[in-house]
């Protein structure tokens, strides 16, 4: 496969408080790839998404898991986060306090193509889990960068949003990692799929190449 590579761990391994959770992980990400990473709960996927986002947190746009929004801002706040670090502290100080024009106008069109155009500036912890997850989604599309990174991204909602989510990233991100537990999303969306077992790979291939038996018989549920 040509392209340049973005991601690439060799032998990798990780634990947290000593309890090892992936093992002798081997992994190219090359530009223009968009990956699935499946598995059941504790298969280590949010390890191996950190294990990658560190290799160049500069260059990713972030879609955490739970959303990670900060509840008690608006909506407009926690997608203007997408950029903080682009801004002088002054500068987001006062869009803290006052908005400019300009700011509004950009997070309002980001919202708008997620469907939250109407909640700018309702309150993030107030929104329904999905709302929250959709507003998780702006950040990372008004991050802008050309590499995406999301854990779980579409978990809150159903098949049909799922799947306008999803083709809209892969419209504005050149290089997607995903965590997805969806296995019709992974199909659809995904060039390649990688599954993990107990912190092993167990499945790296082609989408073209798999049924949605081959992943399920990895982590249960129904095709």
């Amino acid at each position: 496969m040509t392209g340049e590579i973005v991601f690439e761990l060799r032998k990798a391994c990780a634990g947290y408080n000593g309890r090892p959770v992936l093992f002798d992980i081997d992994l190219t990400v090359r530009a223009n790839e968009r990956i699935a990473v499946m598995g059941r709960s504790g298969a280590g996927k949010s390890t191996l998404l950190g294990l990658l986002y560190a290799q160049r947190p500069a260059d990713v746009a972030l879609v955490p898991q739970a959303s990670a929004l900060v509840k008690p801002l608006s909506v407009f706040h926690n997608v203007y986060m997408g950029r903080l670090d682009r801004h002088s502290t002054a500068y987001n100080l006062r869009t803290l306090l006052w908005p400019a024009a300009c700011e509004v106008a950009e997070v309002r069109t980001v919202l708008s193509s997620v469907g939250l155009d109407d909640e700018i500036f309702s309150v993030a912890g107030a929104l329904s889990g999905g709302q929250q997850q959709r507003a998780s989604v702006a950040r990372a599309l008004y991050n802008g960068r050309p590499i995406l990174i999301g854990d779980e991204p579409v978990s809150a909602l159903d098949r049909v949003q799922g799947a306008d989510v999803l083709s809209l990233l892969k419209c504005k991100h050149q290089t997607i990692v995903l965590a997805l537990h969806d296995v019709h999303h992974a199909l659809e969306h995904a060039h390649r799929i990688v599954v993990l077992e107990h912190g092993h790979k167990v499945i790296d291939a082609p989408s073209c190449e798999l049924t949605a038996n081959d992943l399920l018989q990895h982590f249960g549920g129904e095709p």
